[in-house]
């Protein structure tokens, strides 16, 4: 079906919102398209339906569309004024989404940016203290350390500034940064409906058009690429998590290498203990929030980024004034063939510069862009390069110290306070990771790619500052695990810069396809991007690469885990969502049920919750043939994450009729930055409030469909009018006396087994790792947040 604007589907790439009717049959009425887009309504028995996004103005609209049966048990014109518009289409306007409402001023921005130094910029901040140390050279000499000073310079110029602080962060999904959030931005546009472009135009129709025209239609067309976006999309989601592993098990390792650098008698065991029970408390402070995190962790940041370019300018004019003339890159082509290959492998040291820069994107949703950018551009760069020039100058003059640089070129009489701040910068870079790894699983669980868990929103003022109590244990006991696997920052840094290079190299290929998509600029331009900082990155990656058996195979340990939960989960929720969409009820079986002997309506309202945004989910008649018994309000509600921010409360509700007295549907929609919460009345209140509204509103829409598929113009025919304001005001009396009663919510408990027929993987897919993890994720019950007392759990087994 054709539609203007711009069309996305809903959900993740396997849930389809648009079912087929597939008899035949010529439809009995036609809805025109400001009410239905061309909708038609069959006679037959089948459902067509159809659920699409519409950019409208600056805003976008959602249309869920759902034809019925005509065989329902009623009058013809009861059917045709009662049900055409209210079982065809239930429509309202999606919420805009307001990813920055609150405009800073400039004094705001700068405290925004004074807070993120102790959330965003720990990692990239406190790299010095594990960068020479990680690079493994024989005998270095002056050209050396001027060529690795070189390579610093350029590439935390190049990846940090240009692309992160100046490209990367402008494809935020309103406000939202990360892999994630550049998936559900590429989701949405490559479902978008292009206009047809005119004869006249496509003689003068550019190249670059013709390639935003063909990566559009591949991703929209092509289900193999969109399930090859999907995994590589959450396999650099799955990197940034081990991100979150290993960066604080390397900045507190790297922290506490200074005592040993005091006192090298001091065993190695007590380092690594000292560094686990620091991490413990590091893990244990997370519970307080970003917000308050960030204001005890910015001064610890803010004393480092001063002291530590002071230690530098100390260092360069007491041992190489003349570091600065590194930043030419002939030094780079000096160093590697002096060095040749091990010049190479070195590289795999050097990257750890940059280790951090993908949390200012990932971080997004903590802080507003411009904050990250002053942060970087006024304090970050300029801190990072002095200090790193005084570790070059003093190493030039101290070569062999290039095994603990940072510690050894501080300063005799400022040693102990200069540990302490290092020791309290490595804690507070553990930060960043951590953070970006709360908003990314709370981005993958909204859109239904990972097993439910806890998120806790820990301020009322920033909705992306959450936190997630399953998380953040999990993340402690593995990063816990790794600094007492590993002992030492430079077996850990092999493993970091495999992670650090997975993530980027993932974020250019995505950003690419966004350039083109979404920015739509010019394809050389794109090319540009990809081919510039592709390549940078891709020969970085074959450096870490070679660091796999030593400690390298860490990151790719932990994203294969994470990918196997993510991938089966949505295999097994793909499988249950078909499942019902293939048993669903129609509408004479649902009118049986209710007129069958023995079937009781009893007072009250009930919420049935299922998956199904389009016709009666199986389960209910099974719920019916047990209970004998249903309310007299009965609602089948839905809940959909959809891939924007936030949906203004008044806009969240979609409702309309299922065919019958009683018996509606609600669609409730929730970006991913929204809470669910129905233990008070509020979702209650809300859902009531929009079927009193619809209910109020619908004599008009009825009358427009009767003028519609009759073809007349008399809408204030008197006949007309009575009816429709007679079956109102019964619907709405029955609506009013249901909501005097307590709300019941019944919820299904599914279980999902494979057929004889399913081969051996399958099996295991299914009935082995889904069902674990969907007996450890969190509970639909406690997810909704819905009162004990009131609902009630339907089991029932799907063979898949």
């Amino acid at each position: 079906m054709a539609t203007n604007g711009k069309d996305i589907e809903l959900g993740i790439l396997h849930e389809e919102g648009q079912d087929s009717c597939d008899d035949g049959r010529e439809y009995e009425c036609q809805i025109d398209k400001e009410y239905g887009n061309g909708i038609n309504h069959p006679a037959s028995g089948c459902m067509v339906s159809n659920m699409t996004v519409q950019q409208v103005g600056d805003h976008e609209r959602l249309d869920v569309g759902e034809a019925t049966s005509g065989k329902v048990e009623t009058s013809n014109k009861q059917h045709r004024l009662r049900r055409a518009v209210s079982d065809i289409q239930f429509k309202a306007h999606m919420a805009p989404v307001h990813p920055d409402r609150k405009k800073y001023t400039c004094w705001g921005t700068i405290g925004q940016a004074y807070q993120a130094l102790g959330i965003v910029f720990g990692g990239l901040g406190t790299s010095p203290l594990y960068v020479y140390p990680s690079v493994n050279l024989s005998n270095p000499q002056e050209e050396d350390f001027l060529g690795l000073m070189s390579l610093i310079f350029w590439t935390l110029t190049l990846i940090a500034f240009v692309k992160y602080v100046l490209i990367v962060i402008r494809a935020d999904d309103r406000g939202e940064g990360g892999t994630f959030a550049l998936y559900s931005l590429l989701h949405r546009h490559a479902s978008v409906d292009q206009k047809d472009t005119a004869a006249s135009d496509s003689e003068t129709t550019h190249s670059s058009g013709q390639v935003h025209d063909k990566v559009h239609s591949l991703l929209k067309n092509s289900r193999t690429a969109q399930i090859i976006l999907f995994i590589v999309v959450m396999l650099g989601t799955c990197l940034v998590i081990g991100d979150g592993i290993l960066t604080p098990a390397i900045s507190v390792l790297s922290a506490m290498a200074g005592i040993q650098s005091e006192d090298e008698s001091l065993p190695p065991a007590v380092v690594t203990w000292v560094s686990a029970i620091i991490l413990v408390v590091v893990f244990m402070l997370q519970q307080f929030g970003t917000h308050r995190v960030s204001w005890l962790f910015s001064p610890i940041l803010l004393v480092w980024f001063v002291t530590t370019p002071l230690v530098g300018i100390y260092n360069i004019a007491a041992h190489y004034p003349s570091v600065f003339k590194a930043v030419s890159p002939h030094y780079i082509i000096k160093y590697f063939i002096r060095n040749k290959k091990q010049g190479w492998v070195s590289l795999g040291g050097a990257v750890l510069c940059i280790t951090g820069a993908e949390a200012m994107f990932a971080d997004l949703g903590h802080f507003n862009r411009r904050a990250i950018q002053v942060g970087f551009i006024a304090v970050l760069y300029p801190s990072c390069l002095l200090t790193y020039a005084g570790q070059t100058a003093y190493l030039i003059r101290h070569p062999m110290d290039h095994q603990n640089a940072f510690f050894k070129s501080i300063p005799q009489p400022v040693y102990w306070p200069m540990f302490i701040v290092a020791t309290l910068s490595a804690i507070v870079a553990s930060q960043s990771l951590i953070t970006a790894t709360f908003s990314i699983t709370k981005q993958t669980i909204a859109l239904g790619c990972f097993p439910r868990v806890k998120m806790v929103h820990t301020s009322a003022d920033h909705e992306g500052q959450v936190y997630s109590p399953e998380v953040n244990y999990v993340l402690m006991i593995l990063c816990v695990a790794v600094v007492l696997g590993f002992r030492n920052s430079t077996t850990v840094g092999n493993a970091f810069g495999v992670a650090v290079l997975g993530v980027m190299f993932i974020s250019t290929l995505l950003v690419t396809v966004v350039m083109l998509m979404v920015w739509k600029l010019p394809w050389p331009l794109a090319l540009l991007f990809l081919s510039v900082f592709g390549s940078i990155e891709g020969v970085y990656f074959t450096a870490v690469l070679n660091k796999v058996p030593q400690g390298g195979w860490v990151p790719f340990a932990f994203a294969a885990f994470f990918l196997c939960i993510s991938l089966t989960w949505s295999y097994g929720r793909q499988k249950k969502h078909t499942y019902e969409k293939n048993h669903k009820i129609s509408l004479d079986s649902l009118g049986a049920l209710l007129s069958s002997a023995g079937m009781q309506r009893v007072p009250g309202i009930c919420f049935f919750y299922t998956d199904l945004v389009h016709g009666v989910p199986p389960i209910i008649s099974h719920y019916v043939k047990n209970v004998r018994t249903l309310h007299q309000v009965l609602v089948f509600t839905t809940f959909r994450f959809i891939p924007v921010r936030t949906v203004l409360p008044e806009e969240r509700f979609l409702v309309g009729r299922v065919g019958f007295k009683g018996v509606y549907r609600c669609v409730a929609r929730y970006g991913y930055q929204d809470i669910i919460d129905c233990e008070g009345d509020e979702f209650k209140n809300q859902a009531i409030q929009s079927l009193r509204s619809y209910l109020q509103s619908e004599d008009q829409m009825e009358l427009s469909t009767h003028q519609i598929s009759n073809g007349t113009t008399d809408l204030q025919s008197p006949s007309l009018k009575n009816f429709a304001e007679m079956y109102d005001a019964e619907d709405l009396a029955e609506l009013e006396s249901a909501t005097s009663h307590t709300a019941v919510y019944v919820v299904g408990k599914i279980t999902v087994r494979t057929s004889s027929h399913t081969g051996w993987l399958g099996h295991i897919v299914i009935d082995k790792v889904y069902t674990l993890l969907r007996l450890i994720s969190r509970s639909t019950i406690k997810e909704l947040k819905i009162p004990p007392a009131n609902y009630l759990e339907v089991g029932m087994l799907y063979n898949v």
